[in-house]
């Protein structure tokens, strides 16, 4: 997801995100323990996806 699309988002909204993009990163490391997961570059963008949703997160939690 995109940065601008995640900046429209309220507060409620970014942490389902997160918590999806937390899920999704779990699956992705059970597969690759379990030599499933055939792009293990998608668990580095993952990863980054939820720092930078988190990262908006806390900029808009400090705004207030």
């Amino acid at each position: 997801m995109k940065t601008s699309e995640l900046r429209q988002k309220d507060t409620a909204g970014l942490q389902t995100e997160i918590k999806e993009l937390q899920k999704a990163h779990f699956g992705m490391r059970m597969q690759k323990a379990t030599q499933q997961l055939n792009n293990t570059s998608q668990i580095k963008l993952t990863r980054r996806a939820i720092a930078r949703a988190k990262t908006i997160l806390a900029e808009k939690r400090a705004a207030k």
